[in-house]
């Protein structure tokens, strides 16, 4: 019975794996199921046997790799309470999954997210689990008194996660490459000028102005024992 039971986790993994191979280079409407079988090399009707349809089959997929998403961020975030730093971290997270998954992310914002059958799915579940990390950073930030209160908190975060992937769709798109270090503290940096309190935008403008300042300093040492 276990080996039964092996022998049928094992199928239905390399089916997932092969199936999220496919989707990416291929796109999902290019993909047929007798493209996966093959591919794996099984009959059209052991993919069937598995997965009801195509569209199931992304679901999964996409639910199996949104769930990885996870692995680490509890690690991540653990001892990190200051307010910019755990921003930062999440949204460089963030861009660094869509610059390692662009294949993913457009199968997700194009395939699935505007589905009817998104709603109420595993995967919106998921999406929600995700994006309340970011909600609880800005609702820690305001406890805190490091951000403004005066405004809704889901409005925030769709400004930030909406804004992130409208600027780097071309990306997602095979143009270009995404740097994720400049963009991270371009997004930050206009979050606290927007929404950080007076001593918070004090505080991070100095802080700008320290690194600017040691990186030139830096720079400038750098070329004195290059000319020495």
């Amino acid at each position: 019975m276990s080996s039964t039971r092996g022998t049928k986790e094992q199928r239905v993994a390399e089916i997932l794996q092969t199936a999220r191979e496919l989707f990416s280079e291929r796109g999902y409407e290019a993909t047929s199921m007798a493209e996966v079988a093959a591919r794996v090399g099984v009959v059209e009707g052991t993919v069937y046997k598995y997965f009801e349809s195509k569209r199931e089959l992304l679901l999964l997929v996409l639910t199996q790799w949104y769930e990885s998403l996870f692995e680490g961020y509890e690690q991540d975030l653990e001892g990190v309470r200051d307010t910019h730093a755990r921003m930062r971290l999440l949204i460089w997270r963030h861009l660094r999954t869509m610059r390692d998954n662009p294949d993913l992310c457009r199968l997700t914002f194009n395939e699935f997210r505007a589905e009817q059958g998104y709603h109420g799915s595993p995967l919106q579940k998921l999406n929600r689990a995700y994006t309340e990390l970011l909600v609880e950073a800005l609702q820690a930030g305001i406890a805190a008194g490091a951000l403004r209160d005066d405004l809704p908190v889901t409005l925030l975060r769709d400004m930030i996660f909406g804004g992130i992937e409208h600027y780097i769709w071309p990306y997602l798109c095979g143009h270009g490459e995404l740097e994720i270090d400049s963009i991270t503290d371009q997004v930050c940096s206009l979050l606290w000028q927007g929404i950080g309190k007076a001593d918070e935008q004090n505080y991070q403008r100095n802080f700008e102005q320290e690194t600017r300042r040691l990186s030139e300093l830096a720079e400038r040492l750098e070329q004195k024992l290059g000319t020495s």
